[in-house]
């Protein structure tokens, strides 16, 4: 009886020998994401709690992922070479999401310093930023996370195994051009959406040094900047319904093809 359960034991060992090898590279690429990933990896988000949904993702996706993982490494040097290969990929996972909500934040400078409202700040990070860009954020965090981000990032980390083998670095010159392709569209989609306050700024301006032009006499400035601040809080009203969408689009195409150069 008693060798029949060190048996069992021995065998149940074993196998949960590999399977936490084989888990142990998702783990590194899923925690090296985690530090910049939208939602979840937000700088008022514990530590802790980050842990606890890495360790979720990577109980979710790593059977998914056991026949792909290569064996447990025995020499120092193919262990370094897997954590290193598997955090630099997941810090390129990372960075690519993040650009998503760099995209809102400038988005949200762009509209508040156009309507005279960046001297408002908002938000709990380290770094203040406008209350527009507070507001966009939370905003479209909050429709990501509402129309299954977990989900999306679980496929994610699954499909990336595709583009970024296991234990294999990335070719630097393609990640270069990628990255230099994403950086370019994030700061094309924050000017997009912010392209109302813009127009906004311009015809208020044009027409304020008209109207300055025609009667030298009125303090312009006294009337123009309540109006361009209710101005900009009423477009922001009436364009985030329309902004969101648009910036959730791109971000679900980036989700479900990472590796894609954008238009």
């Amino acid at each position: 009886m008693n060798s029949e359960i060190f048996q069992l034991l021995e065998a149940l060992s074993t196998e949960l020998a590999g399977t936490a090898a084989s888990s142990f590279g998702v783990f590194i690429r899923i925690g090296a994401m985690m530090a910049l990933v939208p939602a979840f990896g937000e700088q008022v988000i514990p530590v802790r709690v980050r842990l606890g949904i890495t360790l979720a993702f990577t109980a979710i996706t790593a059977p998914a992922l056991a026949p792909m993982m290569p064996a447990a490494p025995t020499h120092p040097g193919a262990l370094l070479t897997l954590i290193t290969a598997e955090a630099l990929a997941g810090l390129v996972l990372g960075i690519g999401l993040r650009l998503f909500t760099i995209a809102l934040q400038t988005a949200g400078s762009i509209a508040a310093q156009a309507t005279s409202l960046s001297q408002f700040f908002g938000g709990a990070g380290v770094d203040p930023q406008p209350a527009m860009s507070q507001i966009l954020v939370v905003a479209g965090l909050a429709l990501a996370v509402t129309l299954g981000l977990h989900i999306s990032l679980a496929e994610l980390i699954i499909l990336s195994y595709s583009i970024f083998p296991p234990a294999r670095f990335p070719d630097a010159s393609s990640l270069g051009q990628w990255g230099t392709a994403h950086i370019a569209r994030a700061f094309s989609l924050a000017f997009t959406l912010a392209m109302p306050f813009v127009i906004l700024s311009l015809i208020f301006y044009v027409a304020l040094g008209a109207i300055n032009k025609a009667m030298p006499q009125l303090m312009v400035a006294f009337v123009g900047a309540p109006a361009i601040t209710w101005a900009g809080l009423a477009v922001l009203f009436l364009t985030a319904p329309l902004m969101l969408p648009i910036w959730h689009a791109a971000f679900t195409g980036f989700l479900f093809d990472p590796a894609g150069l954008p238009p």
